[in-house]
């Protein structure tokens, strides 16, 4: 039988407070890091965080059945649960395709962190005039800002090259919202203002530091895809939740990562820079100018904010329940740019997990 502690005797020990450590709740679990150099990474179980062990395997049923080759589960950075499919193994690297856009944005922080750009500034500062075909005058008023938020105003019909004859003007930057690959210009920017290479900065500024160790950029159709195993993919999304931050090394600037997680412009609520935000009041998807009203993706927790990349690649981070998930593999369902159906079924059968 529980005892009730009267009112006025809780209020005096709440306003007095008490040297007995043992009345205190359990100390919070310091979030995780696993070691840079190391292939070791601590674990903890379903039962351990009060989870539903019987929706598990309903869970992984149905990531197999949807062509998934990985799947990873942290809580507080710790390994929950990890699973590969369909003949993949921890140690096979996977693309990330348009997830990868959010490593862009990270070593566009770091690079205006160390003082070699800003991203209010207009790209032909980096790159020089001409990087487009449209007028000058217009050419003029893309910022990098514009370039991490989708608000170039280029036209974003012509398919994934960003040569200068298939950059085209639809409307002037910031006046509208299209996903659009010339984000990779950012790429040439970190490169011409840092006098690197892009994959000799990313590797020496953020891979090697959180232990990213073997994934590598690879050329595909005049884009850099990013390729990695699975829990490279986990130790970004780490980073992610922690906002920026690995251990006592603010790797990203904090400030910039949190305006990389909230919404950019008004005219996607659900776009940060290159992140995707949950819980907003309305949302726009690739190659489509309409505007949908209601949450992302509506299973999920509202503070969620993802990497979403071509054919269902995912990072979720949720901070509110310290957990980061990775999925890599096929297409689920139809061929698609970044969100999916799969997304909210998904997240339907991960929350009778977590819930």
């Amino acid at each position: 039988m529980k005892k009730i502690v009267p009112f006025f005797v809780a209020l005096l020990v709440i306003s007095c407070g008490s040297d007995d450590s043992s009345t205190t709740t359990t100390p919070e679990e310091q979030m995780y890091f696993p070691p840079i150099g190391s292939t070791t990474w601590e674990t903890k179980t379903v039962q351990s965080l009060g989870w539903n062990q019987s929706q598990v395997q309903p869970l992984l049923d149905y990531l197999e059945l949807k062509h998934t080759k990985s799947f990873i589960v942290l809580h507080n950075g710790k390994i929950v649960l990890e699973n590969y499919f369909n003949g993949h193994s921890a140690n096979e690297p996977w693309y990330w395709a348009s997830a990868g856009k959010t490593l862009t944005t990270a070593v566009t922080g770091i690079a205006e962190e160390e003082g070699y750009l800003n991203i209010n500034n207009k790209v032909s500062d980096y790159l020089g005039t001409g990087w487009t075909s449209i007028p000058l005058a217009k050419e003029n008023l893309i910022t990098n800002k514009h370039l991490l938020t989708m608000t170039s105003g280029l036209n974003d019909a012509l398919g994934d090259d960003v040569t200068p004859a298939n950059l085209q003007y639809v409307a002037d930057a910031g006046t509208r919202w299209a996903y659009h690959n010339v984000y990779v210009k950012l790429q040439d920017v970190v490169a011409a203002s840092t006098g690197q290479s892009w994959s000799n900065y990313f590797n020496t500024k953020l891979r090697d530091r959180i232990g990213m160790t073997g994934g590598s950029w690879i050329q595909n159709g005049g884009l850099s895809v990013y390729w990695s195993t699975p829990r490279n993919m986990a130790r970004f999304g780490l980073l992610a939740l922690n906002n920026g931050k690995w251990e006592n090394n603010q790797i990203v600037p904090q400030n910039y990562f949190q305006n990389a997680t909230t919404t950019s412009q008004n005219l996607n609520l659900a776009y940060g820079y290159m992140w995707w935000l949950n819980g907003k009041t309305s949302f726009r998807l690739p190659q489509s100018q309409l505007q949908f009203n209601g949450t992302l993706i509506p299973s999920a927790p509202s503070d969620m904010y993802c990497a979403l990349g071509k054919n269902d690649q995912k990072i979720y981070v949720v901070p509110s329940r310290k957990l980061v998930i990775i999925r890599m593999g096929d297409v689920a369902d139809g061929v698609n740019f970044a969100l999916s159906d799969f997304d909210e079924t998904l997240w339907e059968k991960i929350s009778a997990v977590i819930n």
